[in-house]
């Protein structure tokens, strides 16, 4: 298990990492989710030992690994770039690791082999480096960081480079290659769907802060405020005040028991369904094809404007009438 307590890092005046803690169970993938300058790649960075922290401890199975070398850490660490040697062919630059490691010749060639089918690779060991596709040098990466059988997988925006059919097809193809190695694995990522696709649980961080660490369905039923709920794109959201046993949105009043004041509230794409006896009367300014379903604003009588989620294509101009289901609604905090 790792177990991060604590961390700070802060270069200068801007703060990388700031007391960041958490745990990840052995056979684990979490997925460290933010924008880009949230302290994701320094946090990698300081876990696999390349960076020393101003403050906090980094534990493996509870022995802290503070004073230990990266390359005595046995973490595995896979960046963007992949880094692969154009002067070695695929069987060369998978195995590097373990020439370095001392192994023999023939248990090499055996580990090389075994990790290059787990990818999806077999008899690819002569192939040069230069006539790989994207996606192919990405699983040549990948066998090459956990060929070694490194007790700790880290993987730093991997798919970033490849365009996104690709990348669809490969974060499928990463959670059964983890599943299949029984890897514990830290997956740093801006892509909230690859997060989902690939994480047991999915870590957010925000200029350097752990925001909410969850599973990827409590992150989405629950996001722990309106930093988390924007970024995961919860366009539909409203300052109101709650008391009396109600949130009003002034166009609409949700019931529920909410702490009273000042809030924010979040409609989740489910909360507003399209009914024809709905009490919100609204008309389709735009729609918006996503692949298996349309996103479409409307504006209600009130002015109020609105992203709805339908099964098909709606037309500028076109009348609807919409409810509002309470299992959608986020009452969050006002922010500070």
């Amino acid at each position: 298990m790792l177990t991060v307590n604590g961390l700070s890092k802060n270069y200068r005046k801007t703060v990388a990492l700031d007391d960041v803690s958490f745990e990840l169970p052995t056979g684990t993938t979490m997925a460290v989710l933010g924008p880009s300058g949230s302290g994701k790649s320094t946090l990698l960075r300081v876990i696999a030992g390349l960076e020393e922290p101003d403050r906090g401890r980094v534990m493996w199975e509870h022995a802290d690994l503070a004073g230990v070398a990266a390359h005595e850490r046995r973490f595995g660490l896979m960046f963007q770039d992949y880094a692969l040697f154009p002067h070695r062919d695929v069987a060369g630059n998978v195995g590097f690791g373990l020439r370095m490691a001392g192994w023999s010749t023939g248990d090499i060639g055996n580990r090389v082999r075994e990790v290059l089918e787990i990818v999806g690779l077999a008899g690819f060991e002569g192939r040069s480096i230069t006539e790989l596709s994207g996606g192919e040098a990405q699983r040549v990466a990948l066998a090459r960081t956990v060929a070694p059988a490194p007790r700790l997988v880290m993987l730093d925006e991997p798919l970033g480079s490849l365009d996104r059919s690709l990348r669809e097809q490969l974060v499928v193809e990463l959670g059964q290659i983890f599943e299949r190695l029984e890897s514990t694995v830290l997956y740093v990522t801006h892509d909230q769907e690859e997060a989902f696709t690939i994480a047991d649980r999915v870590a957010v961080m925000r200029d350097g802060s752990l925001v909410q660490d969850a599973t990827p369905e409590d992150l989405w039923q629950a996001p722990a405020d309106i930093f988390v709920s924007d970024f995961l794109g919860f366009t539909n959201r409203f300052s109101a005040v709650a008391g009396d046993g109600r949130v009003d949105l002034g166009w609409i009043a949700v019931p529920g028991d909410y702490p009273p004041g000042p809030c924010q509230v979040v409609l989740r794409p489910d909360a507003l369904v399209i009914d024809p006896d709905g009490p919100v009367s609204a008309v389709v300014s735009g729609s918006v094809f996503r692949g298996d379903h349309y996103v479409a604003r409307v504006d209600t009588d009130s002015g109020v404007s609105l992203m709805v989620t339908a099964p098909a294509r709606l037309h500028s101009g076109e009348a609807l009438r919409l409810r509002l289901d309470p299992a959608g609604v986020l009452v969050l905090p006002q922010p500070q």
